[in-house]
């Protein structure tokens, strides 16, 4: 069974949830992915759809933290951005984005006020929120510490492909397709898909001493077709 997840909005605490329902605004809180997530039983599937510009990084990481327990039962969709707080969000599992899409990736503000000791004890606090954060960036992509960091304080913004390139994305939705199989030998090829369906409807209901050798007899007349 598949259980879908809408990511949509700004990210909020869960007794802010009723005021934005109340104007019709977007949003998401832990509550909303637990609901489904108490849904989940043994071999069910999980779809995580984000656009979400971020929001409070306790409500990232409370989520990231849910969806990491079942990331092997997890794909996870950015379909609009993963800015912020989404972004920690995006890190949980297996994760494609589309290639009209956005990351965005930096460090944890604050709206703090005070004097001098408020705000450089507000900036140690900050340091550490940052360096805690970056582990699911460190964790998704094998980046270090001081490159993930790095990419927070330039306030990065990435595309598909360089979300990519950097790891933090599994695949590029709609653009990467299967690589044909590579194959060994002057003369061999796959039967194709329209020769193994004529074959599945020769098969049809024919008992089991007479399958092997009309099977065999319309192999044979199959390769000489191809010649």
């Amino acid at each position: 069974m598949k259980h879908k997840i809408n990511i949509r909005g700004v990210m909020i605490p869960n007794d802010y949830k009723w005021y934005y329902n109340f104007f019709g605004g977007d949003s998401t809180c832990p509550k909303d992915v637990q609901q489904i997530l108490d849904l989940f039983q043994a071999g069910d599937e999980i779809e995580i759809y984000i656009n979400s510009p971020g929001g409070v990084i306790d409500v990232g990481s409370e989520i990231y933290t849910l969806l990491k327990t079942h990331k092997n039962n997890i794909k996870i969709y950015i379909t609009g951005e993963a800015c912020s707080a989404a972004s920690i969000v995006a890190m949980a599992g297996y994760c494609e984005m589309s290639p009209t899409a956005l990351m965005m990736v930096h460090c944890v503000s604050s709206g703090v006020r005070g004097n001098h000791v408020t705000m450089e004890h507000m900036g140690e606090v900050l340091r550490t929120a940052d360096k805690a954060l970056c582990t699911a960036y460190m964790d998704k992509a094998g980046m270090t510490e001081a490159e993930a960091l790095e990419m927070m304080e330039h306030e990065t913004w990435l595309t598909a492909q360089q979300a990519k390139e950097k790891g933090l994305i599994d695949k590029i939705m709609f653009q990467e397709q299967e690589v044909e199989p590579l194959v060994n030998g002057l003369a061999f090829n796959l039967p194709t898909q329209e020769q193994m369906e004529r074959v599945k409807n020769m098969i049809g209901d024919k008992t089991k001493d007479t399958l092997l050798v009309q099977t065999k007899l319309n192999y044979l007349k199959m390769k000489g077709e191809q010649r």
